[in-house]
């Protein structure tokens, strides 16, 4: 009687839709994270299985939307968090393939303003990371101005990236702060949004991983939200490890090292088809046939192939036509390319700054979106047409792409912050405002300048994946206007070193220049603590324009550039001033930026402050190989000491690695054999650097 009574009590509870105590847990053999229904759902532990740590929130309302019934300021606004939801329903499902995992649904219900959201949680058996995603539905058209996918308070929470400079008017000032991850020291989790444009942050212990959205949700038309994710790493102190192996993993396409030639620095605007014809073929004679380089990748036309002049404007084409200095569709260029057994690239401005300035007056005249001097990321028109424009392309072949200006420069960014572009448009906004109005600097106005970007990231980002479809092979280069963060690798391959201009000015000599570029990783990386993997940096080099340096220089600024350890590696060369030795000297620096290539993946930066003299380099290891690079810009010979460890991003422990030098440091080294654990000291002269590579 007893059983038949709990029974019924139990059959009662769910159907009057009550979950008293009942918890659900996704969990793998690298994490567990345990929910609640009691009341509402809230997370009420999260487990690291590497480090054996279980925290529970002190605070959780899971999710947090925020509403506006109207257009502008004049509507209601209202934010509801889980708490304001009740549960309808529950499930757990399996899928099975090539990555099978286990996921939890959750269904809830506002039921004073209609408005119903499933939470989605789902784990990979092999992944030591969880998604969660939001699908919300609205009885009633509203504006969802915010999304914020987890909102949660745990103690250990951080956020290492904490700059958020939304400048118009500020030369090589430009740090948004978007798309960086959070971490949490006493778990070792790292958290964020898989959107380059989300905004990540942790204020007082509370992490909340969201973004601006700005659009209306209709009825009947559920919208569904990028994924937030939630990783573990084995160690407190290598949580950015584990975060750029979870980036690497998820990226678009996987790691490789491009090599390729630009015609910038040896034409500038003033290439043509025969310039650059000859130019690629004495690269390819010069380094692959010569000397024995592997092909390179591309060869790209930079700024001055396009037709200012927009006669094809309302042609299927349109915009970014390519000038009477080319054949039809670059199809003699094509050709050269083929015969170098490389492919075609180009340059290109999605914003029309720099070379494509003049395009955006005409442009304004014939109704497309114009901002004050380039055009709008969010203008329908106008990216519908640059769209249809950059497909064609890589249908025909088009290999490469740098996206050169997207919100702006180094020195001045632009938002579209009309109410045709922002449909929450605040009354703040003033009519007399430009889209670059140094007014805007003001952080009163950041949340609208967002709402811009995070609009124009979208665009961008529905372009990119079109061309991947096209060709997964592509490579994308985000250039300047971009912002760093590691989820742009979820669409394109290598982002601008921000800040950054194209080359130093005024530098006596290579080691100033490489203490300017290095310079700008140091502040950015280890100052202002950018959560972004290095192996993926466009930084502008490295360059060989005149003539009369001694081989040894050009060497050494070459291999000391090499070690940054990007992926990207662009040659910048005035052909006509290139030497059979300098031809020498960049062959070996290639074929060495080959073989260290697998040990970039975890690439770091060493030492101190390049801008006051202070040693510095860099560190690459994979588990069979890894190199060691150090500049002294200084005056003065200095000692150093590095201790061949985890710190420096070697990931096993190994036993008798064999060193070596491409520039024979290696014979100032007594000691053949080297450790885990050994600490290596060097001496190095004024104005020098050491490379050592090792090899089991």
């Amino acid at each position: 009687m007893n059983k038949i009574f709990i029974t019924l009590l139990y059959v009662l509870a769910h159907c009057c839709n009550i979950y008293a105590q009942e918890n659900h847990v996704l969990e793998n053999k690298y994490l567990k994270r345990e929910f609640s229904i009691d009341k509402y759902l809230h997370t009420v532990s999260i487990t690291n299985k590497q480090t054996q740590v279980s925290q529970s929130p002190f605070y959780c309302e899971e999710f947090s939307l925020r509403f506006s019934d109207g257009t502008d300021k004049t509507g209601t606004d209202f934010v509801l968090t889980s708490k304001d939801f009740a549960i309808k329903s529950n499930k757990d499902y399996t899928w099975k393939g090539k990555n099978p995992g286990k996921g939890l649904q959750f269904t809830l219900k506002n039921e004073r303003y209609k408005i119903t959201v499933d939470v989605f949680y789902e784990l990979c058996e092999k992944d030591a990371y969880l998604h969660k995603y939001l699908v919300i539905n609205s009885e009633k058209a509203r504006t969802l101005e915010r999304i914020d996918i987890d909102q949660l308070s745990c103690e250990g929470a951080y956020q290492p990236y904490n700059k958020n400079t939304i400048t118009a008017q500020a030369y090589g000032n430009w740090s948004p702060g978007l798309g960086q991850p959070i971490y949490n020291y006493v778990n070792a989790t790292f958290w964020g949004v898989e959107f380059p444009a989300a905004s990540n942050t942790a204020t007082n212990q509370q992490i909340k991983l969201g973004y601006l959205y700005g659009k209306q949700i209709l009825p009947n038309k559920p919208y569904r939200s990028y994924k937030s994710v939630m990783g573990i790493a084995d160690d407190p102190l290598y949580i950015s490890d584990a975060f750029f192996d979870y980036i690497n993993n998820i990226r678009i396409r996987p790691l490789r090292l491009q090599i390729q030639y630009n015609s910038w620095f040896d034409h500038g605007r003033e290439i043509n088809e025969q310039k650059f014809e000859q130019s690629a073929k004495n690269v390819y004679q010069e380094l692959v046939v010569k000397r024995g380089v592997a092909p390179l990748r591309a060869y790209v036309i930079d700024d001055g192939w396009q037709d200012l002049s927009l006669s094809k404007l309302n042609e299927k084409d349109g915009v970014w036509t390519i000038n009477d200095k080319f054949s039809k569709d670059f199809k003699k260029t094509h050709a050269t390319m083929k015969e170098l057994n490389g492919k075609l690239g180009i340059w290109l401005s999605p914003g029309c700054y720099f070379g494509g300035k003049k395009m955006v007056r005409p442009l304004k005249e014939n109704g497309y979106e114009a901002l004050a001097s380039g055009m709008s990321m969010t203008g329908s028109r106008y990216m519908d047409k640059l769209e249809n424009r950059i497909l064609n392309f890589t249908r025909q072949g088009v290999c490469y792409f740098k996206f050169d200006g997207l919100f702006g420069n180094l020195g001045s960014r632009e938002f579209d912050v009309t109410e045709n572009a922002i449909p929450i448009m605040p009354q703040i906004i003033r009519k007399d405002m430009s889209a670059n109005d140094f007014r805007l600097n003001d952080p009163m106005y950041d949340e609208f300048k967002m709402y811009y970007i995070v609009a124009g990231t979208e665009r961008l980002m529905q372009i990119m994946r079109k061309q991947h479809e096209i060709n997964p092979d592509i490579f994308i280069a985000l250039t300047n206007g971009a912002y760093l963060s590691p989820w742009w690798l979820q669409y394109a391959d290598v982002i601008w070193l921000i800040n950054c201009g194209d080359a130093p000015r005024g530098c006596k000599d290579r080691s100033e220049e490489l203490v300017f570029r290095d310079g700008i990783y140091h502040n950015t990386f280890r100052i202002e603590n950018a959560q972004y993997p290095l192996s993926s940096i466009f930084n502008h080099e490295p360059k060989k324009k005149s003539a009369g340096e001694s081989p040894e220089e050009f060497k050494k600024y070459l291999f000391m550039n090499l070690s940054r350890g990007t992926s990207f590696i662009e040659l910048y060369l005035k052909i006509k001033n290139m030497s059979q030795q300098d031809w020498d000297i960049l062959a070996e620096g290639l074929k060495w930026a080959q073989e260290v290539f697998p040990a970039i993946k975890r690439i770091k930066m060493l030492g101190g402050d390049p801008t006051l003299q202070q040693i510095y380099g860099y560190s690459g290891w994979n588990e069979n190989q890894g190199y060691i690079s150090l500049h002294n810009p200084s005056d003065k010979e200095k000692t150093f000491s590095i201790h061949l460890n985890r710190d420096i991003g070697i990931i096993k422990k190994f036993q008798n690695f064999s060193i070596s030098s491409p520039l024979g440091h290696d014979q100032e080294i007594s000691k053949r054999q080297w450790n885990y654990g050994d600490i290596l000291t060097l001496k190095i002269p004024a104005k020098s650097i050491k490379l050592l590579t090792f090899k089991e």
